[in-house]
């Protein structure tokens, strides 16, 4: 990589994967600048923030959030920094002409047209937020191939089998990906037995510091499940070759086999700052500022397989993995809705399943054809949802 500082655009900059961006950026004030950040509402995070990295643009989601941020920044001889709101910002954000590299780490849907924007844009896009890549699949891969764009993962385990694959990215001689799931914090208790697992309860998961609908994700092992269906876009090798296996420790963050019995595994702390390092250099290497590993201090690293009988999320996600077409923009959809719901204390746990599997199961399998037609599926996937959600409200 050259000397020339990389100008960096943060979308979803307050959330965890943002933060974590911002503290590798921090180590290395001489190889990153910050241009742009994004955020919902958080106005308090943001303007800290503003003050240390002094971005040229901001983009809040709603006016009202953007008025009270731009009138603290006036406050505090900030106002040199533009503050402006809406999806349409945002996605002029994320195709900026300064940038040369966008983080994507909007939680869900919302971050599927921005990042599309910065795909579109020919940027070096960091993908973190697994949405664009489970709802579009081949469509978001044309777009950067067609852009010249670099797609680099930040999910630990996806970063982990692209260290893992050849240098040329082939895929002839890889026999198949394993990717590696903490089991979240019920592994091993019967799913018959979850149904009163409150909010809290599903968000403290056991090695990762993460956001709440992705914590939730990863108690129910739906995370694992839009993992599968990322790997596949991402990496783009049938879903059938992407296996998955529960590993307590989080050590291993997933490995590749390779048609002569040689596996490459990644190994590293459970910290997202190593990925964010990793993908922020590359092709080079930097300090993410994370700890090393003590292997003897570990001392064991423990593999089962998951029973999908007991985890009917991930059950689910592997479905629709193999059905294609619109069916993993469909499971996304309503499981955002589900989760969503859970969160605020409107269903059960377990119901979140029942939600997504209702949606499937009326929703009629469709082609994706274009970003048009994703949003289209994506709104009557969220209507039918909601309809299910109707019949399961606490």
């Amino acid at each position: 990589m050259s000397n020339t500082k990389q100008t960096l655009v943060i979308l979803g900059s307050t959330g965890s994967v943002g933060q974590s961006t911002l503290k590798v950026v921090q180590l290395h004030p001489e190889k990153y600048q910050v241009v742009g950040l994004t955020a919902n509402t958080n106005v308090a995070d943001m303007f800290e923030q503003c003050q240390q990295f002094k971005p040229n643009t901001v983009v809040m989601a709603d006016p009202q959030s953007a008025q009270e941020l731009s009138s603290k920044l006036a406050q505090h001889g900030l106002s040199d920094i533009a503050v402006e709101s809406g999806a349409d910002a945002l996605n002029q954000l994320a195709a900026m002409s300064s940038a040369t590299t966008v983080m994507s780490a909007i939680v869900g849907a919302a971050g599927l047209e921005p990042t599309l924007a910065a795909v579109r844009a020919g940027k070096r896009v960091l993908i973190a937020n697994k949405e664009p890549l489970v709802m579009t699949g081949d469509l978001f891969m044309r777009e950067a191939k067609a852009s010249g764009a670099t797609i680099l993962p930040i999910d630990s385990e996806h970063n982990a089998i692209f260290q893992c694959l050849p240098d040329d990215q082939s895929q002839r001689t890889v026999n198949k990906i394993h990717l590696t799931a903490s089991g979240g914090p019920f592994r091993g208790r019967p799913w018959s037995e979850l149904r009163d697992i409150t909010p809290d309860q599903a968000c403290a998961h056991p090695n990762w510091s993460m956001g709440r609908k992705i914590s939730v994700d990863s108690a129910t092992m739906m995370n694992k499940g839009l993992e599968l269906i990322e790997a596949a876009a991402l990496f783009q090798i049938p879903a059938s070759k992407v296996d998955i296996l529960i590993h307590p420790q989080s050590i291993i963050h997933s490995m590749v086999e390779y048609v002569d019995g040689s596996f490459l595994a990644q190994l590293g702390a459970p910290d997202m700052c190593i990925p964010i390092a990793h993908a922020l250099a590359w092709p080079d290497r930097i300090q993410s500022g994370a700890e090393t590993l003590d292997l003897a201090a570990i001392a064991r690293l423990d593999f089962q397989t998951p029973d999908m009988a007991n985890l009917p999320c991930l059950r689910l996600a592997r479905e629709a993995a193999d059905t294609g077409n619109s069916a993993p923009a469909v499971l996304n959809s309503a499981n955002e809705i589900a989760v969503d719901a859970f969160l605020q204390g409107k269903i059960r746990f377990t119901d979140i399943a029942k939600v997504v599997e209702d949606t499937l199961s009326v929703m009629p399998e469709s082609t994706v054809n274009d970003l048009e037609n994703v949003l289209n599926i994506d709104n009557e996937a969220r209507r039918i949802a909601g309809a299910s959600l109707e019949s399961r409200l606490i």
